[in-house]
């Protein structure tokens, strides 16, 4: 019975390491953030080639590393203006039901823990408010978004850029 406790034990410990740290970044003037469990890694902007008739927030495919990578740009995601790309631009990698998906982003700030007891639910003003939106993580004074990764496509759109980021 000891033995088994401590393989559970050490099991829990290895799931805790990832346990409330997320990811920040800005797009605009918000602060948002990523369960740090989903990121793979984070890169500088890469030239992106465009992809008929997707919709205008997912901009097209990168090549990483022989990688076929669909990216999309979370300020078009979230209906805010488009911004041209600078040296500040990151795509951030992430993992989203076995799918690499690049997040361009206006920058990546850290990654920081950011306990249970500290985030909130999101205001519901309307159905289809927040629904991009886990919680609301506070932060001394300010606040971070807290994003829910599997709520960043629909099924249709995760079925359209899982098809591009299939090799053929």
């Amino acid at each position: 019975m000891a033995e088994l406790m401590s393989s559970e034990f050490l099991l829990d410990t290895e799931e805790d390491t990832q346990k409330d740290k997320f990811l920040t970044f800005s797009v605009g003037n918000e602060a948002y953030g990523i369960e740090i469990k989903y990121v793979t890694e984070i890169i500088g902007i890469q030239p992106v080639t465009e992809v008929p008739e997707l919709p205008n927030y997912i901009r097209g495919i990168i090549n990483l590393r022989g990688k076929i990578i669909p990216v999309m740009d979370v300020r078009l995601r979230f209906k805010k203006e488009f911004l041209e790309y600078n040296d500040r631009t990151c795509v951030i990698v992430v993992d989203i039901n076995d799918l690499s998906v690049g997040l361009i982003v206006d920058s990546v700030a850290e990654v920081m823990s950011i306990p249970e007891t500290e985030i909130v639910e999101p205001p519901q003003v309307s159905k289809s408010s927040n629904k991009f939106i886990k919680g609301i993580g506070k932060v001394g004074n300010e606040v971070k978004l807290l994003l829910d990764c599997n709520k960043l496509l629909s099924e249709d759109e995760f079925n359209v850029i899982n098809d591009l980021g299939q090799e053929k």
